[in-house]
């Protein structure tokens, strides 16, 4: 490709949908991939549903994942003139007329064609009318080929024809004045100098009514290709239903934005075996060789490994700085909590390889920062038995006097009583474990002594005692 044109159009109708994202993903990594431009285009003319709210969100979205266009953001509201324009030429040019049909008589006509069985397309009512009524509102209809076949070679799906016969005469202005989908979607295109089209493949059938536009207009069409579109895992199209499709809501919910960048485009695309890309991986080796042309299914336990994978190799530093407003939205610590930027990272170190989203992290993190820790029943019947009392009192004796309270003297310290009481180490071990965290699974022992840091490790140790003889302790 040579410096091709591409653009992400979304309705600003509601939140960023998964969907669209993954459309926008191969759209920016083209344009990324061979030295192009990518576009962001507001189709924003359906009045009574875009807000301000869903353009916000949409540019959120993208900003969260990196996604940026490379020009201005465009707004079709801000281009109407431009449609009537065109719209006014086809008209002079006979290439449209104006259809006074109202919806009462639509509707009627519609009914009849199903009642006769056939298909319920316009009739070219108005199509050579020469009287047109006075004073009475219209739209504007393009007049589209009635013989013949429009062929599509799609970049994805392959050559693809289409019998001009059942194309009618579609509405390019509606009454409201308003330009409709396939008539704006051309003119911005072609202005904007739009060399690929990525989009869903639920946008295949408006293809040939386009192309029908370019043709009537004089502009080059795009090199079109259709994404399949993403199922949910009962095979039905991908909804609430199947779990959040906000692509927001993923970010809320710790997921980082490579992670969803892998994912997603490992939906529509594939290089060999390999499942784990870098966005940096993506950008040099990305193409529409291998684009799927069948329908992905979202798995969600898929998402969370792959979220999983880039969290183990991410930068610790990174991962505290994201950590901590999920710790304030997860209620773990206050607002205005500060946390040391060291002791953050050795949590970082220490939690990263064994949880799948940052806020498993930061729900793990909770037991090292809280005062108190709650211990599983389970676990203390299992662990916190009579016979290894004396040796949890004397570690919480010797730990008092450990200085610096780190691994490396933590190490040598824990293995002096273990001489003494004559224990191995997974004896005591798992005891220190559950009287630390409150559960038999950690980090090893001495970073989770480390980081609770020697005041609450001491502290611990000498309330699992207690427990251990039935003193009524508050855990």
């Amino acid at each position: 490709m040579n410096a091709p044109r591409l653009r992400f159009a979304p309705s600003p109708t509601g939140y960023l949908h998964i969907g669209g994202v993954r459309t926008a993903l191969f759209n920016w990594l083209i344009a990324r991939r061979f030295g192009g431009t990518f576009i962001l285009r507001i189709e924003d003319t359906d009045k009574a549903r875009s807000t301000p709210e869903s353009i916000e969100a949409i540019l959120n979205g993208l900003a969260w994942l990196g996604i940026t266009p490379d020009e201005d953001a465009y707004q079709q509201t801000k281009r109407l003139a431009i449609y009537n324009e065109y719209a006014n030429r086809l008209l002079v040019e006979e290439k449209a007329y104006r259809c006074y049909c109202t919806l009462e008589e639509l509707d009627e006509r519609r009914k009849q064609a199903i009642a006769n069985k056939e298909t319920p397309i316009y009739d070219g009512h108005c199509r050579n009318l020469t009287k047109p009524p006075p004073n009475t509102p219209f739209a504007i209809r393009f007049h589209s080929p009635t013989q013949g076949e429009t062929v599509v070679n799609d970049l994805i799906k392959g050559r693809v024809v289409f019998d001009n016969a059942i194309l009618d005469d579609l509405v390019i202005i509606r009454q409201d004045g308003l330009p409709t989908y396939n008539f704006s979607v051309v003119i911005d295109d072609a202005l904007l100098r739009i060399t690929h089209v990525l989009r869903g493949d639920d946008h295949l059938t408006n293809t040939p009514r386009q192309i029908h536009i370019y043709e009537g207009l004089g502009f080059p069409p795009p090199e079109f290709g259709h994404l399949p579109m993403i199922l949910g895992q009962d095979k039905s199209r991908l909804s609430k239903r199947h779990g959040a499709t906000s692509i927001t809501t993923y970010k809320d919910m710790g997921y980082l934005p490579e992670a969803m960048i892998n994912y997603l485009i490992r939906l529509g695309w594939s290089h060999g075996d390999q499942e784990i890309f870098s966005i940096q991986e993506l950008v040099k080796i990305f193409s529409l060789d291998h684009a799927m042309k069948s329908a992905a299914v979202f798995d969600p336990e898929k998402l969370s490994w792959v979220n999983a994978q880039h969290l183990q190799t991410a930068d610790p530093d990174r991962i505290a700085k994201l950590l901590k407003p999920l710790l304030v939205h997860e209620g773990i610590i206050a607002a205005e909590a500060s946390l040391n930027d060291k002791w953050m990272r050795k949590l970082v170190v220490a939690l990263q390889s064994r949880w799948r989203t940052l806020v498993e992290i930061a729900h793990a993190s909770a037991v090292y920062i809280r005062t108190e820790v709650e211990i599983d029943e389970q676990a203390k019947t299992k662990f916190l038995k009579p016979e290894i009392k004396a040796a949890l009192e004397d570690l919480a004796l010797t730990l008092q006097t450990i200085s610096p309270f780190t691994h490396d003297t933590l190490e040598p310290a824990f293995h002096r009583v273990l001489e003494k009481h004559e224990l191995k180490m997974g004896k005591l071990a798992q005891p220190v474990r559950v009287a630390l965290t409150g559960k038999t699974a950690s980090p090893g022992i001495y970073d989770v002594m480390e980081l609770l840091g020697q005041e609450k490790t001491c502290s611990r140790l000498i309330k699992a005692t207690d427990l251990i003889t039935n003193t009524e302790i508050s855990f």
